[in-house]
Parts: C-alpha cells; sequence; structure tokens
C-alpha cells in the first residue's frame, strides 16, 4: 500500500490551499446568521471551482467534477486543516439525495436536489417506529392512495431534529397484503401539514435531538414517491448504504475523537498528578490507541484499493461496528477521568457544551450509535451471512438490511 501523493496530487493539493488561503478568511464577529450567509457565499465558490458536491451534476446545484477519491481527499485534508466549510450536514443531503440521484424521477431531482444541497429544504428520517426498529422491515404506517394523493397514519421515532425540517422521507407500508419486505413505499412527506404532529424527545442530558412524529390522515401526492410502488425495501438499502458510509464508521472521526481523549487525560489530575502518569490509564490509552490506528490503517487499505478500483471485500462491511466500539471504548475512559465531575447538573445557558457535559453527551451518545443505522447485532448478521457465508439461525427470519 503506498501512502504517499504523486506530483499530480500534490499540485492539486497546492491548488486547493490556495483558494482557501483567498477564499476562507473566517470573522469571529459574526453572528450565527451571517456566519450562516458567509457560509453559503463561500460553498458556492468552491463549487465554481469544483470543490464541493463532487458527485453531484451540475444541474442540480454541484459541480460535476471525475470521479476522482484521491482528489476528494486531498480536498477533504485541506478543508479540514482550515476548518473550512464543507458540505451542508445532515440527512438530506448525506443519504436522500444520493438516494434520488439513484432511484428519483427527473422531477424529483430537480425539485429537491439542489434546494437541499444549499439547506434551503431540511428534511428528517422515517424509517424507526415504537416495534420496528432493527426489523425495519416490520414497519406498521400505513399509506393508502386516494384522488391523487397518499394519505398517511401511523408513528416515527428518533427522526432527528424533525423539529427543525421541513420534509421527511419515509418508509410506508402500502401494500398490506404483501410480504413485510414487500409491502413498503418510499415516500416524501411535507412536515408542516395539518395532520403531522412532531414532539421532540427530552434525553437524559437534556438535549432534543430526536423526535417522535405522528401522521394522523396527513396527505401527500402520489409522485412523491421514490422507485416504485411496494418496493421501498430496496429503496431504503440505498439510504442505509449511505448513512453507514456517510455519519457512521469513518474512521477519521474516530481518530478525532481519540485526540479529544488524550487532550482530556493531559488536563485531568488523579492523586495529585497528570492523568497520563497513571500507570492504568496509559495502558487503556495505549490499547485504545491501537484499536483506532488499526481503523484509520484499514480506511488507508480501502482508500487505496478503490483509488485503483479494487473491491475491499468484507471488511468494509466491518467500518461502522469497529466505530461504535471504538466509541463505547471512548467514552468509557472519558467518564472514568471526569469522574465525580459527570454528577454536576448541567447549565443551560451556555450554546456549546462544555466540559463535564461533553463528556455526558459523549458517554450517552456512544450508547445510542450502537442502534444507529442498524443495531450492532445486526452488523454482526451482515458480516457473517453476506461477508462470510453462515447460514442462518433456523426457525429465525433475517433482519438484516
Amino acid at each position: 500500500m503506498d501512502l504517499v501523493y504523486d506530483a499530480e496530487y500534490e499540485a492539486f493539493r497546492t491548488q486547493v490551499q490556495g483558494f482557501l488561503a483567498d477564499a476562507w478568511n473566517p470573522d469571529s464577529t459574526l453572528n450565527k446568521a451571517e456566519k450562516r450567509v458567509a457560509e453559503a457565499k463561500f460553498r458556492q465558490r468552491a463549487i465554481g471551482q469544483g470543490f464541493l458536491y463532487r458527485a453531484i451534476p451540475r444541474q442540480y446545484g454541484g459541480s460535476e467534477q471525475a470521479p476522482d477519491v484521491m482528489r476528494a481527499q486531498v480536498i477533504r485534508e485541506e478543508f479540514t486543516r482550515q476548518r473550512a466549510p464543507m458540505e451542508v450536514a445532515g440527512v438530506g443531503v448525506g443519504m436522500l439525495v444520493p438516494t434520488l440521484l439513484e432511484c428519483g424521477t427527473q422531477w424529483q431531482k430537480d425539485e429537491f436536489i439542489a434546494k437541499t444541497l444549499t439547506g434551503e429544504y431540511q428534511w428528517a428520517q422515517g424509517y424507526s417506529e415504537p416495534n420496528a426498529g432493527s426489523d425495519l422491515a416490520s414497519v406498521r404506517t400505513k399509506g393508502v392512495l386516494q384522488d391523487g394523493e397518499w394519505v398517511i397514519n401511523g408513528q416515527k421515532v428518533w427522526s432527528t431534529f424533525a423539529q427543525h425540517a421541513r420534509f421527511m422521507f419515509a418508509l410506508v407500508r402500502t401494500e398490506p397484503n404483501a410480504s413485510k419486505h414487500e409491502g413498503l413505499s418510499y415516500l416524501l412527506l411535507d412536515l408542516k401539514q395539518p395532520g403531522v404532529t412532531v414532539r421532540p424527545l427530552k434525553q437524559v442530558t437534556g438535549g432534543e435531538e430526536f423526535c417522535e412524529v405522528f401522521f394522523d390522515d396527513a396527505r401527500t401526492p402520489a409522485d412523491w414517491i421514490v422507485g416504485e410502488r411496494g418496493k421501498g425495501w430496496s429503496v431504503s438499502k440505498t439510504t442505509l448504504v449511505h448513512e453507514r458510509s456517510s455519519f457512521i464508521g469513518n474512521a477519521s472521526s474516530s481518530q478525532a475523537l481519540y485526540e479529544k481523549l488524550k487532550e482530556l487525560a493531559r488536563s485531568t489530575q488523579l492523586n495529585g498528578r497528570p492523568a497520563t502518569e497513571d500507570a492504568q490509564i496509559r495502558e487503556r490509552l495505549l490499547m485504545l490507541e491501537g484499536y483506532v490506528a488499526s481503523h484509520v490503517y484499514s480506511s488507508y487499505r480501502q482508500f487505496s484499493m478503490t483509488a485503483h478500483g479494487q473491491s475491499s471485500g468484507i471488511v468494509s462491511l466491518m467500518n461502522k461496528l469497529i466505530s461504535t466500539q471504538i466509541g463505547h471504548e471512548v467514552a468509557k475512559l472519558g467518564r472514568d477521568l471526569m469522574g465525580d465531575n459527570l454528577l454536576l447538573a448541567p447549565s443551560l445557558q451556555i450554546e456549546r457544551c462544555l466540559g463535564s457535559e461533553k463528556w455526558n453527551n459523549q458517554f450517552f451518545g456512544s450508547l445510542g450509535v450502537a442502534i444507529a443505522g442498524g443495531a450492532s447485532n445486526i452488523q454482526r448478521n451482515i458480516i457473517a451471512e453476506r461477508g462470510l457465508g453462515l447460514p442462518r439461525d433456523k426457525g429465525q427470519e433475517s433482519t438484516v438490511q
């Protein structure tokens, strides 16, 4: 595996660096609204240079660049180094847009993609329900086609920031007499309509990131269906692939999280000495660093193989599971380092979580990641059945997504 960039890509790196030096000059005096405007202008310039939304055609607001994982990696490295805005965050850009590009109709692409890229349209995900989490095909929210509209009744849960979203993409049961995998459709819904109730869920940390959403005769046009009627399961798998690769399982995220843990260890005192001088803490840090390094170098291998048109095989199925485990171990050590400071009541007067609040959120958040994008036991089933070719348990229906 050769991790050295050749002259072509180093020249491209210089080009990216020059662009950032000219275009990204953040002003710390700007308020939130002004920062959003400045970031939007920067993104438009970056798109014009071919640095952002590279896989998105120009007609939908992207820069339409030829696939080149090496250039994409250079851009990611340099933008991260300068803390410059990348693509708009959220499930709309990361999950729905690639799904529409692959499965959507022409009018759906024209209507939704460009406005999602700019952040004008914000989306929530409507997959999980109270009785359908990892077994996603068991969703019960129903859709009935009446007079050119889908009439929706049911409930979704764990929809991230649905209280701020305008739209939702959701799995809805439209074929009640079909098998549970064949009876689903992938619908787009307007959340700002009568018949939709969004209720934020108060978390143990005090936050309200997740919501439950209720549909009582809510409506959406008949052509707001992505893919064929009753084929939503196949479309949903396309979306989950992008979720697991874009949001969960990223080795760079694990690396950044570990660096924050080391900062905490350096600044924490145990028995009057820096925590990094404690033998047990040092041993736990070293073991965790080994896991993180393995994850990072595995990602390098996958990246290198992709750059050469090769498949990395089964190892790509393990990224999400490994990242989840690293998050758990970081949270455990962070909790032990913080000690009694984690018992302090959170402050509701600050905009950002600091100190003990941040690590409290990290600890509880690490538990949630174990079910996000498919629970860890489901990921193990995927690895066993699809990667290793092992048989399913007799008498049990697979819930592999």
